[in-house]
């Protein structure tokens, strides 16, 4: 079997931006590495019901700049700021650093969002939820929101069997060969009772034609997915309209046809009729 490649990681410099942003020399690029990696660990068990889907980590001289993709923005806010303003003092700690920023970015269609997609279903499967349902939710409400493919893949003791398998399903398209596809991937875990079920969402988004941005914080996906969606009624409509007066045609020939048919039918069988008395 091929090996698979992260769909990320593949399409990073092409179509996606790298989610740390900064730079490092020989010296101190290991320890900015392991601060990310503490922030975002930090953050994610911190901010456990907040439905983040990415971390952006930003450096400039002395100063540290995250940004949280959530959907939702008003549990990492809370009561008048005070939330955020206690996540950054504890930045501080963690880091060191005395100028930390943090940016919150709502993400409108969590639905298109592979990692919120995959925690929901995890948080499901949780709470006893039967791990089909879930996903055919989770499909159900992205193909509507306009993806143009989506797949899921579960593995594990899946409903508590003794022996561990792996399902997967899918609907649509998700070419994950086609680098100019927008694809999002995330790969999270269930901690049941019977053991750890591993989730792996793979969404596609569509293909991206124009040169993109690869600022991680710009959200430029999701307007497209719209605009094709739009698109594809306004196709939709005008086919309904063709097939209709298609119809209409058709239904007037056929009434014709018909006539005609039961004048020629007509003769026929009169003819036949008379031949045969005739032949008696």
């Amino acid at each position: 079997m091929g090996q698979k490649a992260n769909p990320i990681g593949n399409r990073l410099g092409i179509i996606r931006g790298w989610e740390s942003n900064w730079y490092g020399n020989k010296k101190d690029f290991a320890g900015k590495l392991i601060e990310d990696n503490k922030i975002r660990t930090y953050l994610n068990a911190r901010i456990n019901k907040g439905g983040i889907a990415k971390i952006v980590i930003e450096r400039t001289l002395g100063k540290l700049i995250v940004t949280i993709h959530t959907s939702k923005p008003g549990i990492i806010i809370g009561k008048g700021g005070n939330e955020v303003d206690r996540i950054k003092e504890e930045l501080k700690k963690l880091t060191g650093k005395d100028d930390v920023q943090i940016n919150i970015l709502e993400i409108r269609r969590p639905e298109l969002d592979a990692m919120i997609v995959a925690d929901t279903i995890a948080r499901q499967i949780e709470n006893r939820i039967n791990y089909k349902r879930a996903i055919k939710m989770a499909i159900a409400s992205a193909l509507r929101m306009g993806a143009e493919g989506i797949k899921v893949k579960v593995s594990g003791r899946l409903g508590g069997a003794e022996i561990a398998r792996t399902e997967e399903i899918k609907q649509g398209r998700t070419p994950l060969h086609t680098f100019r596809m927008d694809i999002d991937y995330a790969n999270v875990f269930a901690l049941t009772v019977y053991g750890k079920i591993g989730i792996k969402v793979w969404i596609c988004k569509g293909e991206v034609l124009t040169k993109r941005d690869l600022n991680p914080n710009f959200v430029g996906g999701k307007s497209d997915v719209s605009d094709r969606r739009e698109r594809r009624d306004d196709r939709g409509g005008n086919f309904g309209r063709h097939d209709r007066d298609r119809g209409d045609r058709r239904q007037g020939g056929g009434g014709n046809f018909n006539r005609g048919g039961g004048g020629r039918s007509g003769g026929q069988g009169g003819g036949r009729s008379g031949g045969q008395g005739g032949r008696r």
